[in-house]
């Protein structure tokens, strides 16, 4: 069993409803939490549920370069990330606006594969280190009206499957988590499009809830029936 007291977390993504949950509940569990968002001015609504606050735009190279560069010169040692930040579109593929998708697999895909690329060395250094990915249920079940954004989140989930093959002989554990429709209020800051009627979805403390109890637990993978 995994133990989080006074282990060093970073939550990228934390101004988001999952974000600030995970927040919640990895403070619960005993760990330091590093908390990140692409908002210079949302840093301060950051501190009182994080030790430290960094800028990370996952859509600009030269935002992710700095970020690391300063996680770098800090020394600063992990023994996790989750990576709770995205956004999403809607449409048809043939509606689907260029710079929007371009955007959308920015944020949901590339950057944190950049990001986790680079980090997961340094996280494998604690011995029993960890990553979480959420590429959701949609990575499961691509959806027509929601192409593009089945696409980013599928090439997050392969990521996440084969890089964690790639980590694990250096003490990093992926998990990929793939609940189903969360009441976060993403849908309503979509890049593009309207959001269909999704019905009632999970709550925002209950998937991060059900995350965190998966690190504790040495979980390998989420699956979107995980969250039932």
């Amino acid at each position: 069993m995994t133990s989080l007291t006074n282990a060093t977390v970073l939550v990228i993504g934390a101004t988001g409803g999952i974000g600030q949950s995970l927040c919640a509940a990895l403070n619960d569990a005993g760990a330091t939490v590093i908390g990140t968002t692409r908002d210079e001015g949302k840093l301060s609504g950051l501190a009182s549920s994080t030790s430290s606050q960094r800028v990370l735009d996952l859509a600009d190279g030269d935002s992710i370069a700095a970020f690391l560069d300063d996680i770098e010169a800090d020394d600063v040692a992990l023994n996790g990330i989750i990576v709770a930040a995205g956004v999403v579109g809607f449409g048809n593929a043939v509606d689907v606006p260029a710079a929007g998708f371009d955007r959308m697999m920015a944020i949901n895909a590339t950057g944190p594969i950049h990001v986790l690329s680079a980090l997961s060395p340094t996280v494998g250094k604690s011995g029993d280190g960890f990553v979480v990915t959420l590429s959701g249920m949609i990575a499961e079940t691509p959806m027509a009206g929601l192409s593009a954004y089945s696409a980013s989140k599928a090439a997050l989930h392969a990521f996440s499957v084969a890089a964690g093959r790639e980590f694990r002989r250096l003490g990093v554990r992926f998990i990929d988590a793939r609940p189903g429709h969360t009441e976060s209020g993403l849908a309503t800051r979509a890049l593009f499009g309207e959001a269909p009627n999704f019905g009632a979805g999970l709550t925002t403390d209950g998937v991060a809830a059900r995350i965190v109890a998966a690190i504790l637990n040495d979980e390998k993978d989420l699956p979107s029936a995980s969250f039932i």
